[in-house]
């Protein structure tokens, strides 16, 4: 039971890290903006943490983590045919938790951030290669590699792009559009394949 609590402090540290960002942006956030937003003292927030940078790194872990987690419970749904576990993943990328405004607006930061900060461009880094290789493997299933890898590469910048441009429309993130296109370009990749195959 006692290990749990720094776990669980841990976490609350991280849940408010993150709604400090989506109020303050990453540059505002400063350890003891955190240690109020999460009701204990800054000294706790250095202890676990270290510095701004350990904390800013475990939020976006955090991030990540829930970002994983979602596109596995989508595609762990779906069947196990290529184009519905193509439209899995798609659908993880635009689940409600990754398009709010304070997730955009942290994934905004952190991708700012990792330009200039080696810890986060590693974990931005991950994220890029595990979407890339989880699309690849598909279209794998179906296409030459190399042709997968260039569907997979098409994809990949299609989920960003429609997520980038969808943060910074002002409005609120229309994620049922952004789904539908994303899946009309899997839709039509695959439709290429159809006369090789008949």
């Amino acid at each position: 039971m006692r290990k749990e609590i720094p776990e669980q402090r841990k976490a609350q540290l991280i849940t408010a890290a993150f709604e400090s960002i989506g109020n303050v942006g990453l540059a505002g956030v400063t350890l003891s903006h955190v240690a109020r937003e999460a009701g204990i003292s800054t000294g706790l927030v250095s202890h676990y943490f270290g510095d701004k940078e350990g904390l800013l790194s475990a939020t976006m872990r955090k991030i990540l983590r829930d970002l994983h987690d979602g596109v596995a419970a989508c595609r762990a749904a779906a069947a196990d045919e290529v184009q519905a576990q193509l439209n899995a993943i798609i659908a993880g990328n635009f689940l409600p938790g990754q398009t709010s405004a304070s997730a955009m607006r942290a994934w905004l930061d952190f991708w700012a951030a990792s330009m200039h900060q080696p810890a986060l461009r590693r974990l931005q880094r991950v994220n890029d290669r595990r979407l890339y290789s989880n699309i690849c493997a598909q279209f794998r299933r179906v296409m030459p590699p190399a042709q997968a890898r260039e569907a997979a590469r098409g994809l990949a910048a299609m989920i960003d792009g429609l997520w980038l441009r969808g943060s910074l429309s002002g409005s609120a993130f229309n994620s049922e559009k952004a789904i539908h296109l994303a899946r009309d370009y899997v839709a039509r990749q695959l439709a290429a394949l159809a006369p090789a195959c008949g």
